[in-house]
């Protein structure tokens, strides 16, 4: 049976841990648009498009997605949910911006459904940093400017060792960092403290991949100086690839 068909037979149904993409309904894969048009439940995360859950027009649609200072379920209520799902559903989708295995929380999910026993699969989608370097018409790697891409988060677990993010951007010539907005001018200060140079590009992207996306250029000394506005989801694109053309 292909992997994007939905188990009828009888018993526990198939969990899919969906990539939803940057935000355009357009550039979900078609093994994704395929689940969610078969789906019988949907648990979603926040920023999912809308358009993109109405593809899901037979499924009961659940909200589970966290946003930073509002009330969310906890990580080991969604994972409950998503086996208690299985064994009601036979084709469950967690839906996730952007792609499962890109900061989505998808290796505490994969457990929970393994240790009960549960069949899913993985289908993934367009992080954010891909689709911000196509609209941006610049690369990621470049043969002469950008040999190293690392895609990082300031953020860690409670209870976790302290996440050291700064490190890999140091040593790399392009990062992206995720769900850092409203760090951002923290973020651009510890670079600096750590030896990342003054002029270093660097763009803010709101809304990839939307009609109202939104691109701040500036350098990592403005940034630090809080001369760009930060709120809201922002991915923050670090390198001289990011810079103006030569």
């Amino acid at each position: 049976m292909g992997g994007a068909e939905t188990d009828r037979r009888a018993g526990p149904g198939r969990v899919y841990l969906v990539g939803a993409g940057p935000g355009a309904p357009d550039l979900l894969t078609l093994r994704a648009l395929r689940l969610l048009e078969q789906a019988d439940l949907v648990l979603t995360d926040a920023l999912v498009h809308p358009d993109t859950l109405s593809l899901a027009s037979r499924a009961q649609i659940v909200f589970v997605g966290k946003r930073a200072g509002q009330p969310s379920p906890k990580q080991a209520d969604i994972n409950r949910m998503l086996v208690e799902a299985a064994q009601r559903h036979r084709c469950v989708v967690r839906l996730k911006g952007g792609d499962p295995m890109v900061f989505g929380r998808a290796q505490e999910e994969i457990d929970a459904l393994q240790a009960a026993g549960i069949g899913f699969e993985v289908v993934p989608g367009v992080t954010a940093a891909l689709a911000a370097s196509a609209e941006l018409k610049r690369p990621l790697t470049q043969r002469a400017r950008s040999r190293h891409f690392v895609m990082v988060t300031p953020k860690h677990a409670d209870g976790s060792p302290e996440n050291d993010w700064v490190r890999p951007i140091i040593d790399a010539d392009a990062a992206a960092v995720y769900m850092g907005g409203a760090a951002v001018t923290d973020i651009a200060k510890a670079l600096l403290r750590a030896g990342r140079p003054a002029t270093t590009p660097v763009i803010l992207a709101r809304n990839v991949s939307l009609q109202d996306a939104e691109y701040l250029r500036s350098t990592l000394s403005e940034v630090a100086e809080g001369k760009l506005p930060a709120e809201g989801p922002v991915l923050i694109l670090i390198g001289e690839t990011f810079g103006d053309p030569a």
